[in-house]
């Protein structure tokens, strides 16, 4: 199977995108852009990689978020860090 073909397949299942990790996302997000700018990907499998990749750029953003916010709740005393409050991300 061509890179091409296994991006357009992994389109078909996106319950997986939810429980990546930000560097497996953003790896796959990569190689999907490279993909579509080098062309070696055929129209419909574009489309769905180019839906694809709007999902794992969404999840990256997700996770960013929840990371900031987590840095944002360290409580900090005198000595230093004293623990993080968990983040409160609707």
């Amino acid at each position: 199977m061509a890179k091409a073909d296994k991006s357009e397949a992994k389109g078909k299942g996106d319950a997986d995108i939810a429980v990546m990790s930000f560097e497996d996302a953003l790896a796959e997000l990569e190689t999907i852009v490279r993909e579509l700018e080098d062309g070696r990907v055929k129209l419909d499998g574009a489309i769905s990689a180019y839906e694809r990749g709007a999902r794992l750029k969404a999840h990256c953003e997700k996770k960013l978020a929840e990371a900031k916010a987590k840095v944002e709740k360290i409580s900090l005393g005198s000595s230093g860090p004293e623990g993080v409050e968990p983040a409160d991300i609707g």
